[in-house]
């Protein structure tokens, strides 16, 4: 146990581990996680995405409505809402909200109203594991009004590994065997058939990288190419636990300090983060905070322009 808890360690990229984390977020997962947990096991939310919802619209539990009326996430009273009210100046004055008799009843109320609407229908076509699409589902579906929503949810659950609590796994690998090709191009796409491997290598920006599978893992990749884990994670700035989606960017080697031309600017869409954006053009993530002189708890709105060297 010693000896894997000392890779995690090693594995944690620096910009992860430096990021400042508060307090007061980590008392509250310690303190819901398995509340979490249990409305994902009965009405399959993602643990992580009750988990970011709350710490967002309850401030970890420590807004006004949390505190008087165990709302911890915001839910207004709508047309049907039959119980006890609160009420705050919100969008509106006087604006009014849900009020429950406990946190469970509020967490129990939370997963009703996504399950129960049926515009948060396509939310449940997707995986557990996707708690990006997820954060992005919520915001373009209409659960918040704030314009960075997505995006906010995607850094808690990054910043503070929450994806570890979904139990729905995305490590698990099969391993396929199949023909490995070399390219440059921008975006990537296949040509020249230069050696077997048992991935299709790609080559972008001058970065060398493969694609993440349906269900795989850095540990995957690092078995099928003989990489080790730990300088798989390094070299893409995430910790050796970080759940990889199909589609996603993992490079072989350490990324630049810049994006290449033409790449001068990039306008920030729903649903992307500071890292991510550093994966698609291949540049370190704590340069992209320095051009663009942000501070690590900075979450990129959608809309803003960040310049990219």
């Amino acid at each position: 146990m010693r000896s894997i808890f000392a890779l995690l360690l090693i594995g944690v990229n620096v910009f992860w581990a430096s990021a400042q984390r508060n307090a007061s977020y980590e008392r509250y997962i310690n303190s819901y996680k398995n509340l979490a947990l249990q409305q994902e096991q009965k009405y399959r939310i993602p643990a992580s995405i009750t988990l970011a919802q709350a710490i967002l619209e309850s401030g970890a539990g420590t807004s006004y409505l949390a505190k008087e009326a165990n709302n911890h996430f915001g839910i207004k009273c709508q047309t049907d809402w039959q119980g006890a009210r609160a009420y705050k100046d919100a969008e509106i004055r006087n604006e009014c909200f849900r009020k429950y008799n406990s946190i469970t009843d509020s967490y129990e109320d939370h997963s009703k109203f996504l399950t129960e609407r049926s515009r948060y229908a396509g939310l449940f076509l997707l995986q557990k594991s996707d708690y990006r699409g997820w954060a992005k589902g919520l915001q373009e579906y209409g659960y918040a009004t704030d314009k960075g929503y997505a995006n906010k949810l995607i850094r808690i659950i990054e910043l503070y590994q929450l994806y570890t609590y979904n139990t729905e796994s995305s490590q698990t690998n099969r391993r396929v065997v199949q023909t490995g090709r070399v390219t440059q191009t921008t975006p990537p796409v296949t040509n020249d058939r230069t050696t077997i491997l048992p991935r299709d290598i790609f080559k972008t920006y001058g970065l060398i990288y493969v694609i993440a599978r349906t269900n795989d893992s850095l540990e995957a990749i690092a078995r099928d190419l003989g990489f080790k884990v730990k300088d798989l994670a390094k070299y893409n700035e995430i910790p050796v636990g970080y759940p990889l989606q199909q589609g996603d960017i993992v490079y072989l080697e350490k990324k630049k300090k810049m994006a290449d031309q033409p790449n001068f600017y990039h306008t920030v869409r729903v649903g992307e983060s500071m890292h991510s954006i550093s994966q698609h053009y291949g540049m370190q993530v704590n340069n992209l905070y320095s051009l663009n002189k942000r501070k690590a708890d900075y979450v990129p709105l959608e809309g803003d322009m960040l310049k990219l060297r």
